[in-house]
C-alpha cells in the first residue's frame, strides 16, 4: 500500500522514450468508485516566463505500467502531445 505523499516525491518516466517528466503535482480521484482516476503533473517550463510553468498535464491512471520505490513508469507512446498545437484550445489543461 502507499500513501498519496509518498506518490507524490516519486519522478515520473515516460518508458516511451526515457523522458524524466518530473515529480506528481497532484492526484484526481473518484470518491463515487474510490479509485485514483488520473495523476496531475505540472506543465512543461517555459524557457522565459514570469510566471513559471504553463497549465498542468493529466494522465489518466491507466497510462501508469509500475509504481516503483521511487519512480513511477508511464507509456505515452500512443498519445498525442497537445504541446506540438499552441492553438488548440484544448491546452487549456493537456491531457496524454
Amino acid at each position: 500500500m502507499a500513501r498519496i505523499s509518498d506518490l507524490k516525491v516519486r519522478e515520473v518516466v515516460n518508458i516511451a522514450d526515457g523522458r524524466r517528466l518530473g515529480p506528481i503535482k497532484d492526484i484526481d480521484i473518484n470518491l463515487e468508485q474510490g479509485c485514483i482516476t488520473s495523476i496531475i503533473m505540472p506543465g512543461p517550463s517555459r524557457l522565459v516566463s514570469f510566471f513559471g510553468r504553463e497549465e498542468e498535464v493529466v494522465i489518466p491512471w491507466k497510462k501508469i505500467k509500475k509504481i516503483g520505490m521511487d519512480v513511477i513508469l508511464v507509456d505515452l507512446r500512443d498519445v498525442v502531445d497537445l504541446n506540438q498545437d499552441k492553438n488548440n484550445p484544448k491546452n487549456k489543461e493537456r491531457l496524454w
